[in-house]
């Protein structure tokens, strides 16, 4: 009788901080939703303009060149956002960054919908661009900032999952819904995140940063529940590591371009240009039905990189990073293997079959890592007093890689397109290096516990002599 009574006043405390930590990892799931209801409105933008295109042009009597700028017009809005989502995040807040986002992507949506030429059609694209382009930065910044370290990877991943969602099923419903009705559900997912925002915290540790005490107390109880263990723990934790900074020099700008945070390496293996023209990709490769070929394309990108979500706590970043980049490598490899045969004329039956299998290859590989894991690395390595400044320049990075590739892709494919996809194979093979020998694991870690591991890593390079 006594052992029952010892064991049951064992499982209560147990079971209370059970359901302690089920009620608080339910406010941080609703308030990570709230988040990433803007990076469904980044993918709903990405995947506006293709389903509409022969719509608008029809209507609005657009030349190509006049859409083509309405189409990239969006990566241009996104970069000037980019530039100034880290020192608004700063300013302003998380919250209030996400606000003036979904403010300006509203606007734009509008500015679209009430459209008779080109010149308020490509202001509302700006306009939505400039909305994405902090959407980008702020993000994946907040849920990374306000998610527990054992579910922060799976949380921070979400991002590109809505991202793909967004944007899959934009592009599925483009093609039942009049333009300017579409253009109208791009506001929804604003509307609902604005009213979202008013019942959900600030991020604890960009209160910390600006003095505001009392709401960061506010906000890690809102986060924790009634764990005060919980609460005192994490507090002591950002108060010391803030107060370590204080004691370190201003980062410099070779700092903020450390290649370890760089998306370069990626935009620059072809997504962008793969995934804005896959349907003449197909075209020109001789798939016989290349819209069974696009939405194939389309939709394994979202069971992918949902179990990309889950994986990322599980196995942590690095793994998934190391096969993805040695899926994108194979998928290119082998869609310029195809391109060559058929240059040559060899086995031109296997062809079409061959760069389909490639192209979903590298989507798929794709998905499971180099598209979801470094916005949640993003999230992770900057130190606070620099993450304004780092996160706008990589932000800015990423945009204007996106261009670039996006720019020169038709120029590439006109050129060759087996040597256009043998070079983004060098570039995917080159990422697998990077990622083994620059990228660091964060799995499981505190952002605090991440911030000592790179310093203490930086100092011992620092202390080797040359």
């Amino acid at each position: 009788m006594g052992l029952e009574n010892g064991e049951s006043s064992m499982k209560e405390p147990l079971l209370l901080h059970h359901a302690k930590k089920t009620r608080s990892l339910k406010v941080v799931f609703l308030t990570t939703f709230v988040a990433v209801l803007g990076s469904y409105e980044f993918g709903s933008c990405m995947g506006y303009s293709a389903p509409v295109q022969s719509a608008i042009t029809k209507e609005l009597h657009l030349s190509i060149a006049e859409f083509s700028v309405f189409g990239s017009i969006l990566n241009v809005g996104a970069m000037i956002g980019a530039i100034t989502s880290g020192r608004i995040a700063d300013f302003m807040g998380r919250k209030g960054a996400m606000r003036i986002s979904s403010g300006f992507s509203i606007t734009g949506w509008i500015a679209i919908y009430f459209s008779k030429g080109a010149l308020l059609l490509d202001i509302g694209r700006l306009l939505c661009g400039y909305g994405i382009g902090i959407f980008a930065y702020v993000v994946p910044i907040y849920v990374g900032e306000i998610a527990p370290k054992d579910v922060r990877g799976g949380l921070a991943a979400l991002n590109q999952l809505m991202i793909v969602i967004g944007a899959s099923t934009t592009f599925v419903v483009g093609t039942a819904l009049e333009w300017r009705i579409l253009a109208l559900t791009g506001i929804i997912p604003c509307l609902i995140q604005l009213l979202g925002l008013n019942f959900i915290c600030e991020s604890p540790r960009w209160l910390a940063k600006v003095g505001s005490e009392k709401e960061f107390y506010s906000a890690l109880k809102r986060l924790h529940g009634d764990d005060e263990d919980a609460v005192s723990h994490e507090a002591n934790e950002i108060q010391d590591y803030l107060e370590t900074l204080e004691h370190q020099s201003n980062a410099t700008m070779l700092d903020l371009f450390q290649t370890r945070y760089m998306h370069s390496i990626i935009q620059f293996g072809g997504i962008n240009g793969v995934a804005f023209y896959a349907n003449q990709i197909f075209t020109s490769a001789g798939v016989s039905s290349s819209k069974i070929a696009i939405i194939a394309f389309a939709s394994i990108q979202i069971p992918i990189t949902a179990v990309s979500a889950f994986l990322v706590d599980n196995c942590g970043r690095k793994p998934l990073l190391l096969a993805s980049s040695t899926g994108t490598f194979l998928g290119c490899f082998i869609a310029a293997i195809s391109f060559l045969m058929k240059e040559h004329n060899l086995l031109q039956q296997w062809v079409p079959l061959l760069v389909l299998s490639g192209l979903l290859i590298f989507v798929g590989s794709f998905a499971i890592g180099m598209g979801a894991v470094p916005w949640v690395l993003l999230s992770e390595i900057f130190p606070i007093n620099v993450k304004g400044a780092a996160g706008s320049l990589v932000n800015l990075e990423h945009w204007f890689g996106a261009w670039a590739v996006s720019y020169t892709f038709n120029f590439l494919m006109d050129w060759s397109p087996s040597g256009t996809f043998l070079v983004y194979s060098g570039v995917c093979a080159a990422s697998i290096i990077f990622v083994n020998k620059v990228v660091p694991e964060t799995k499981g870690r505190t952002l605090e516990e991440i911030q000592a591991s790179i310093n203490s890593s930086s100092s011992q390079l620092l202390s080797f002599p040359n």
